[in-house]
């Protein structure tokens, strides 16, 4: 059983998501986003940074593709998912070592100090996605009437 820890991070790309496809085949990207912790010196009244936190967040699937395609180095993004921890024995020390990774659900461009122009995908695959679905004719135009 693991322990499912859900987060949300706001922060920026350290660098441009590397993309690629698992051994199983599926699709993913990986990515860092720093947060950068700020307070205000009450001594100076100023705004200060104190600290740099670096999250590693994985993303998979098509969401994967969609990363890979429009985020880039330096942008701000919004980032909800599970916290994960493994291990795994360093190669060059044969050291255990810790790891703490974001499985991420949902990636969005944050829209705080940018603008984004959305490229809407369709959800469905194959004929499916050029459906135009049913048509009916409105009440109003058929002929029928309302009564109270």
């Amino acid at each position: 059983m693991t322990t499912r820890i859900p987060v949300t991070i706001e922060g920026n790309l350290t660098g441009d998501p590397e993309h690629g496809n698992a051994e199983s085949g599926n699709e993913y990207a990986r990515f860092t986003v720093a947060i950068n912790d700020r307070r205000l010196n009450e001594t100076t009244n100023r705004w200060e940074d104190v600290g740099t936190v670096f999250h590693r967040v994985v993303v998979f699937n098509q969401q994967a593709r969609h990363v890979a395609d429009s985020l880039r180095k330096g942008d701000s993004v919004i980032v909800a998912g599970d916290l994960r921890f493994g291990t795994y024995v360093d190669k060059e020390t044969g050291q255990a070592r810790d790891t703490r990774d974001i499985v991420a659900d949902n990636v969005g461009a944050s829209l705080k100090f940018a603008d984004v122009i959305v490229d809407r995908s369709p959800k469905a695959n194959g004929p499916a996605a050029d459906a135009s679905g049913p048509i009916a004719t409105p009440a109003s135009y058929a002929g029928a009437e309302l009564s109270r």
